[in-house]
């Protein structure tokens, strides 16, 4: 195993003005202590860096995420540089820990530090026969692939849904159309449309299917993922695991006791390798403006999202498995029964669906495959 000098390198690449910069403004934040401490990590001194990383991680976790200084984001992912750059000689596990938190707690000034980092913690690793996906992924290939046969037999998958789910209206399909005829069809008119052949030249199509695969690339990562039932329910907490850890409770038997779900996160952005694996369909530059998110969304068998609607446009794309959704026109959000707090406002208070089967209400369902894209138009409510 090397030491950490080759990430040493991407610690020194961060100093010069971007961390004079940072440190001065950490100073009129009042954070004497911090820099103090960055100092000293900067010298070689691995407890004084972990000591400044948790002095930033406090600041975090000290109100409301929207209200915490920029600043002290960049001082969590400098924090971090240092923590990976003086223990990766010990634990890589630890380092990549360390860069991944960077990533996904800390601001953008060190984003390019953070990552050159990563690739030559992950390339020592290589070298050394470590991050190969052993580990757990053996056993769990079957498994793996059992999960994909039950997902093929839609008359088990038809059991789950309560009386009457496929009674309403079904969303129109298109096989390969135009951006043209996309636009004129159905963008213009925010009308729903299911796009079919978009995305069968996605390596992530077969890639994905490998769970070795997944564990060789991404298994030591840390991810952020969300454990229960949904985010309206009582016992529904956030928690930091590797994505190994996620593959093993995904194909695990007893997964609907431990239900643990990546939502919503910018997962291509941390890991690299998976993002080569997917191409942005050209319908999602339909408006001419760029596109403002790209996100993943991993979940077991069960996986139930709450009724709510989201503020853009969303192209949504099956890479595997399938997915029952039903929509509901922008018109009626209001007889959906939102939650006054505005936090989860885009969210019903309407739980289950059973409770959403309203056939007073204008709706349409359909079944959302492996290889298909579903688009839908900004405030339709949504349930999956």
């Amino acid at each position: 195993m090397d030491t950490g000098e080759p990430t040493g390198a991407a610690v020194a690449a961060a100093g010069g003005e971007k961390r004079a910069m940072l440190l001065r403004q950490i100073t009129e934040e009042g954070g004497f202590a911090f820099v103090a401490s960055a100092e000293k990590a900067a010298a070689g001194d691995l407890r004084a860096a972990e000591a400044a990383r948790d002095m930033a991680w406090e600041q975090l976790h000290s109100g409301p995420w929207s209200e915490v200084e920029p600043a002290w984001r960049h001082a969590y992912a400098l924090a971090c540089l240092h923590v990976a750059s003086l223990g990766v000689g010990d634990d890589r596990r630890a380092a990549l820990r360390a860069l991944d938190m960077g990533l996904i707690m800390g601001g953008d000034l060190l984003r390019a530090e953070l990552e050159a980092a990563m690739k030559l913690v992950a390339a020592d690793g290589n070298r050394d026969g470590e991050g190969d996906g052993a580990g757990d992924a053996g056993r769990n290939v079957e498994r793996w692939r059992e999960g994909f046969s039950r997902n093929q037999d839609l008359g088990d998958v038809l059991k789950l849904l309560p009386v009457k789910s496929l009674s309403c209206k079904r969303i129109e399909r298109r096989t390969c159309i135009s951006l043209e005829a996309f636009i004129q069809d159905y963008f213009l008119r925010e009308s729903p449309v299911i796009l079919s052949g978009c995305i069968d030249h996605w390596p992530a199509r077969t890639k994905w299917k490998d769970i070795k695969y997944l564990e060789k690339i991404a298994g030591d990562r840390t991810i952020p993922v969300e454990v229960g039932k949904s985010y309206v329910c009582n016992e529904w907490r956030q928690d930091l695991i590797t994505f190994s850890q996620f593959l093993e409770r995904m194909s695990s038997p007893d997964c609907s006791g431990n239900l643990t779900y990546l939502a919503q996160h910018p997962l291509f952005d941390q890991i690299k390798e998976l993002r080569e694996d997917i191409v942005v369909p050209e319908y999602c530059y339909a408006g001419g403006g760029e596109l403002q998110s790209l996100n993943a969304w991993f979940g077991p068998h069960g996986t139930v999202t709450p009724l709510h609607h989201d503020p853009h446009h969303n192209l949504f794309a099956q890479v595997l498995g399938r997915k029952y959704i039903r929509l509901y026109h922008a018109s009626v959000s209001e007889d959906l029964y939102p939650h006054m707090e505005t936090m989860l406002s885009n969210t019903s208070q309407v739980r289950g669906l059973s409770q959403i089967t309203m056939l007073w209400l204008e709706q349409m369902y359909f079944w959302i495959c492996m290889g298909e894209n579903i688009w839908q138009a900004k405030k339709i409510e949504l349930d999956l």
